[in-house]
């Protein structure tokens, strides 16, 4: 199955479970939690609550609140159709689903997601006592690529030049 079909999917199981949730608890199906929920399942990886706003104003013409999209998500959060992340002080929202690792850098901010098959077979095997499984996020902090080449080059820049190598006088 293509990414597409499978985001489609996934999205349509999560209409009916927002469907079911809505009928059984007497709630009104607004057309804004449709769309914010197909906005969701639109987005590739991590989403930010202002990101979702602006892509739901230009995208789908389909501005709303940001109260509504802090209580929608918080519904979503309830049914188990979007997870929340707190990365450096930053609230990101994803489509609850695959397991996978965060890479964050502690410099810049930047989230990284990383399968690792290593990883998810150590937990497939771990036994917990009166507890199902049902995914994992693990979040590995370190440095990236990028900032570490900046960092380098700012040492480079603030170590003087040695002294009493060749060349140098000697008084």
């Amino acid at each position: 199955m293509k990414t597409n079909e499978k985001r489609d999917s996934l999205r349509q199981a999560a209409e009916r479970i927002l469907d079911n949730y809505l009928e059984m608890n007497n709630h009104r199906k607004t057309p804004e939690r449709y769309a914010i929920l197909k906005a969701v399942y639109c987005i590739e990886g991590h989403f930010t609550l202002e990101e979702l706003g602006v892509k739901l104003a230009e995208e789908y013409k389909f501005p709303v609140s940001r109260a509504t999209l802090y209580n929608t998500l918080n519904l979503f959060m309830e049914l188990r159709l979007v997870i929340r992340h707190r990365f450096m002080g930053t609230t990101k929202y994803e489509v609850y689903g695959d397991s996978h690792c965060h890479q964050i850098c502690t410099v810049c901010g930047k989230v990284t997601e990383v399968k690792s098959p290593d990883i998810t077979e150590a937990i497939d095997k771990m036994h917990l006592k009166r507890f199902r499984k049902d995914g994992y996020s693990l979040y590995v902090y370190g440095i990236c690529s990028t900032c570490q080449a900046a960092i380098t080059r700012q040492k480079n820049k603030s170590v003087p030049p040695k002294l009493g190598g060749k060349g140098a006088d000697h008084k």
